[in-house]
């Protein structure tokens, strides 16, 4: 039996929750209207599940038509389509934004993570400029089996709560700044180059791939402290 299913523009992949534990995500961005209902139903017969990023509310309106159940978050652009079973949360991971600004890529580390079957603690406008709003924070950064920190501008968040915390922290630089931000790069720049330890970096905006990794590792914690 094929762990796929060939339409010709596409090739599904339906073993992927079996060996990875997370099923195969639509990056909406740029689909083809022709396609993309058809990709969120056959994705959705596979799994009783799916999620789609980088959504528009006109590609919403599309996957409704076939999906009635699916649900739009409009500050995340995420597109999700859940079975009639609530979902068990398990453990914690905390999301954090250096500014109100940062906070659609937050809310797509969130609002993935949470479909993954995470609870999220959400800290937002903890930046450096107002040290002291995130210092009142530990604890609650703490209690997370991973963090997730995204920033935009000169991106030192990431720096700063892993100077504080004993649990792994992903760095998400954000395209939010003046011209020197160019785009993202210099908070990637600051990120890759942190001296501060237990810290990984994903990609300019990157807030779905930081929520997969932090989904990995909270899953790791959660079964290590059922052992």
């Amino acid at each position: 039996m094929e762990n796929f299913i060939d339409v010709d523009y596409a090739k599904l992949d339906t073993d992927r929750r079996r060996r990875t534990g997370f099923s195969e995500v639509i990056f909406c961005q740029g689909k083809d209207d022709s396609f993309l209902q058809d990709l969120f139903v056959k994705l959705f017969d596979a799994n009783g599940e799916v999620m789609g990023t980088r959504a528009t509310e006109a590609q919403y309106e599309i996957v409704r038509q076939a999906l009635p159940s699916a649900k739009y978050d409009k500050l995340s652009r995420i597109i999700r389509v859940c079975g009639s079973d609530q979902k068990t949360l398990i453990g914690n991971i905390a999301v954090c934004t250096a500014g109100t600004a940062d906070i659609p890529v937050a809310e797509e580390s969130a609002v993935t993570a949470e479909f993954f079957g995470n609870n999220v603690t959400r800290i937002y406008d903890v930046g450096v400029s107002g040290i002291h709003r995130l210092l009142g924070q530990v604890d609650k950064l703490n209690a997370a089996n991973a963090i997730i920190a995204i920033a935009g501008m000169e991106g030192a968040l990431a720096s700063v709560i892993g100077g504080l915390v004993r649990v792994p922290v992903i760095a998400v630089p954000t395209s939010v700044g003046y011209g020197a931000n160019l785009g993202g790069l210099s908070a990637l720049l600051t990120m890759i180059n942190s001296c501060a330890n237990g810290i990984s970096v994903v990609n300019i905006d990157n807030g779905y791939g930081a929520a997969y990794i932090a989904s990995q590792i909270n899953r790791l914690a959660v079964k290590g402290s059922a052992v």
